[in-house]
């Protein structure tokens, strides 16, 4: 079959594709920014790419019309206040689009809407699925609630919680109750559906076999680490107390923390089919699936990370305007050392950043971590999908890759912290097997100047001692 994917650089769209390529279908992928979508690892004719944006109807104009199905998986629930609007709009041009293709069968990942009172994310996730239902092609819908699996959100909330927080003090709704489900079970439901005339027209809930509340699933989540924690429910957290405590914890983003509580307050509990019995698939338990993800982690095969869809401004603007570091109206701190083992060095640039640090003065990325969160930054939280690769798009701590390219010999970080400016980091090996690593900062107004000369001491000791471990013998 050919089918169109949205949200091929998503959570869900990287895991699926692979899946999908496997079973023989050719895919045609929708993004908004190809720079952001390796496919070197499939066959010629397996996967093609098209750029385009949902929000400009006329850009679909460049999808081809000869499809057989199509995958809707687009939200932008850690975008900000309008992510509602944005969200129909997206739906709307999407659906006038299909409805001129040969498309037999749309299949959308949506949640679970069964309460009456609903989230600001559950209510435009409900208004999307409607949308999509007035188009002319059959719409199946798969509606999940959390999903558990290695770089999901939640899974990685729920990590910082556990793992940084011996005892918890914690907002009331961590009684409220959900059914997670294992994301290579949402792969399963995803890829069971597809071309089953029996599931046209119909939406289901999928989930796992337990049924459990916040509470329980961070101590069962503690139990399978081998850690004790202690939870202390408290009814004086307001839902804003609730998000700064979520976004100073974990990795998250505000806007994507007041989203996230906003849903919590409410049970997620799905309407019971045979939809999983039908499809012949076992649905792996809570205790299962977080052993899995940990497997995944530890043998460094994260396929996706919730961090991949990235600052809205940075991904609107397309990674390829960043590319092109400026060279006028910059301060710029240029450091060179000659590299004795060029691979070594070449490797360590690579696997900058997570648990493997700035190899320098670590605490003090740490301070300005803190700070940036303080402030309403991402902080050094989320951290890197891989120990040891990076591909244009991904978060790495508080950066975002631009240009990643070991044949190059050349790795381009931009900035996603809050700056009164913007900032790239760029590292590079000559033939020479010089390292040159170059930080470039274009200030915004006198603020923004005032902040390069108030760090130009930290600079010139941290930048010259991270190269020199980068080139460095040692290991």
């Amino acid at each position: 079959m050919k089918i169109l994917l949205t949200g091929a650089t998503g959570y869900i769209g990287r895991r699926l594709m692979p899946v999908l390529v496997e079973m023989g279908h050719h895919l045609v992928c929708l993004i908004r920014d190809q720079a952001r979508l390796d496919i070197s690892a499939f066959k010629p004719g397996q996967v093609e790419v098209v750029e385009a944006d949902l929000l400009k109807g006329e850009s679909l104009d460049l999808l081809p019309p000869d499809i057989d199905a199509a995958y809707y998986l687009v939200h932008s629930m850690s975008s900000g206040s309008d992510f509602s609007d944005s969200e129909l709009r997206s739906a709307r041009n999407f659906v006038s689009y299909l409805d001129q293709t040969s498309a037999s069968q749309l299949i959308y990942l949506s949640g679970i809407i069964n309460e009456k009172k609903l989230s600001r994310h559950l209510q435009s996730r409900k208004a999307v699925e409607e949308q999509l239902n007035m188009g002319n092609v059959p719409l199946t819908v798969l509606r999940a609630g959390i999903i558990i699996g290695s770089g999901s959100a939640s899974f990685e909330i729920i990590r910082d919680l556990v793992e940084k927080l011996p005892v918890m003090v914690a907002p009331k709704w961590l009684k409220t109750r959900c059914q997670p489900v294992a994301i290579r079970n949402v792969i399963d439901f995803l890829t069971g559906v597809l071309g089953k005339s029996e599931t046209f027209g119909q939406h289901y809930d999928i989930y796992g076999p337990d049924l459990l509340t916040y509470k329980e699933m961070l101590i069962q989540f503690a139990g399978v680490r081998g850690l004790k924690r202690k939870i202390i429910i408290v009814p004086v957290f307001t839902p804003r107390l609730s998000s700064y405590w979520l976004y100073f914890v974990t990795s998250t983003s505000y806007a994507l923390a007041k989203n996230l509580v906003d849903s919590m307050k409410i049970d997620v509990i799905p309407q019971k089919n045979s939809l999983s019995k039908d499809l012949g698939i076992r649905l792996i338990p809570y205790k299962k699936a977080i052993s899995m993800a940990f497997e995944k982690i530890e043998q460094n095969l994260v396929l996706s990370s919730w961090n991949d869809a990235g600052d809205n401004r940075i991904f609107k603007k397309g990674l390829s305007v960043h590319i092109e570091v400026p060279k006028f109206g910059v301060f710029q701190d240029k450091q060179q050392m000659q590299a004795k083992d060029a691979e070594a060095a070449l490797n360590r640039i690579f696997a900058i950043g997570g648990k493997n640090g700035w190899y320098y003065a670590n605490w003090l990325w740490d301070l300005r971590g803190f700070l940036d969160k303080l402030f309403g930054g991402v902080g050094l939280r989320r951290g890197r999908k891989n120990a040891s690769q990076t591909s244009p798009g991904e978060a790495l701590d508080f950066w975002r890759v631009i240009l990643s390219s070991r044949q190059q010999r050349r790795l381009l970080l931009y900035a996603e912290m809050k700056l009164p400016g913007e900032a790239w980091l760029e590292f590079c090996i000559d033939e020479q097997n010089v390292v040159h690593q170059t930080a470039t900062f274009r200030p915004l107004g006198i603020s923004g100047r005032l902040y390069w000369l108030a760090m130009l001491p930290f600079h010139y000791f941290i930048f010259r001692g991270m190269l020199s471990k980068i080139v460095s013998t040692e290991q």
